[in-house]
């Protein structure tokens, strides 16, 4: 089974909307329809912001893939978010998350991204080792928080 990536389009938002939808109400992730379109559309049209990838076929996608862009004078230049990701239950287990992820980060790193940064749930243990073993490493120093506007 391939975790070859595809930049998603416009055309491809009601096959995301349903990946997102389905990932939020397994993680507990309270949203709407409106929230979860107008967190995703944006992102399909190539502005400077962030991108979305389809995992595996396009027409019938594995899952996806959320990164948002930033910049850092820490990592001096640009940085990002891995903002979420999601494969489908069925076909978890098989390395598809963690091939998608290196593949990300070799095509990010290639556009001049600098570092990237995810959120993990502190008592997923099985994300946590995913993460691991695709090098991201705990700032334990660090913690993130959150202003609602």
């Amino acid at each position: 089974m391939s975790a070859q990536l595809h930049l998603a389009r416009p055309e491809h938002l009601p096959q995301i909307l349903s990946l997102v939808e389905a990932m939020h109400a397994e993680t507990g992730i309270d949203s709407t329809a409106e929230s979860r379109e107008a967190g995703i559309a944006p992102l399909l049209d190539g502005g400077p912001l962030g991108a979305v990838y389809l995992i595996g076929p396009a027409r019938a996608p594995l899952g996806y893939l959320v990164v948002t862009f930033g910049w850092s004078v820490e990592f001096g230049g640009m940085d990002c978010f891995l903002d979420e990701i999601f494969i489908r239950p069925a076909i978890r287990g098989r390395g598809i998350a963690f091939e998608a992820i290196g593949d990300l980060c070799r095509t990010l790193k290639e556009a001049g991204v600098r570092a990237m940064h995810l959120e993990v749930d502190g008592a997923d243990d099985s994300a946590q080792r995913l993460y691991s073993r695709t090098r991201f490493q705990r700032r334990d120093r660090y913690v993130l928080m959150t202003r609602m506007l």
